[in-house]
């Protein structure tokens, strides 16, 4: 058992600087700390070797990493980050020191213990993904306009559940307005681009297609990093 004036430590899977490939801000410079561990199993999961426990890191060698790159946002993900104690209190710390940061999340767990002005990407399965039944649809009332709802998509069945979520829950579901950024995007070698981009126009839908930029940049590479 760990003594009480243990350092608070993380399970890391890796720590990087990179270009940010998702979400709204794909483009900017980003400080990754990826965690290990998940509790879902997705069918198209490009993430398994987050899966084993990673190394062991205090939340001030995490903090330390992130120093050294002090212009740059910060995202922590995974695996699933809140599948640890640990990252509330890490989160606290990047606050604390004035950081941008975004958490990737699965959407199965709690969010309500995620400290303001953190911004939240909660991963809403769709059927495809196999993991639907785990989502924890509570979550969507803790969103608010600075955070971002994504969907991926590898089937016509998954983008018409996602339609339909955003046309009848999300209005009931979400008390803020506007709405989170509502994002679309296509597991590779399942969907194409330009298929789910003639369905987004001819539905006319108020959400980005977003496409994995750091693996059209780093193409060649395992992770696309």
């Amino acid at each position: 058992m760990a003594a009480a004036d243990d350092p608070p430590i993380i399970k890391v899977s890796e720590l990087f600087y990179s270009i940010q490939g998702e979400s709204i801000r794909a483009g900017q410079p980003c400080v990754f700390i990826r965690l290990s561990g998940c509790n879902l199993r997705c069918r198209y999961c490009d993430s398994q070797y987050t899966f084993p426990d990673g190394e062991s890191r205090s939340i001030s060698a995490i903090m330390a990493y992130a120093a050294h790159y002090p212009d740059a946002i910060v995202e922590v993900t995974g695996g699933e980050p809140l599948c640890q104690a640990n990252t509330i209190p890490l989160l606290r710390e990047l606050k604390k020191a004035g950081r941008t940061i975004l958490l990737e999340t699965n959407g199965s767990l709690d969010l309500a213990p995620v400290p303001e002005g953190v911004i939240k990407i909660m991963d809403l399965k769709c059927p495809d993904s196999g993991m639907t039944d785990k989502m924890r649809f509570a979550n969507l009332q803790h969103l608010t306009p600075d955070d971002e709802l994504k969907f991926v998509l590898t089937s016509r069945r998954d983008y018409e559940w996602a339609v339909d979520i955003i046309r009848r829950q999300l209005p009931e579901a979400i008390n803020t307005r506007p709405l989170p950024a509502l994002l679309f995007s296509p597991v590779p070698t399942k969907l194409e681009p330009a298929t789910l981009a003639a369905w987004i126009l001819e539905d006319q839908l108020p959400i980005r297609l977003q496409l994995q930029l750091h693996k059209i940049i780093w193409p060649q590479t395992e992770r696309g990093v």
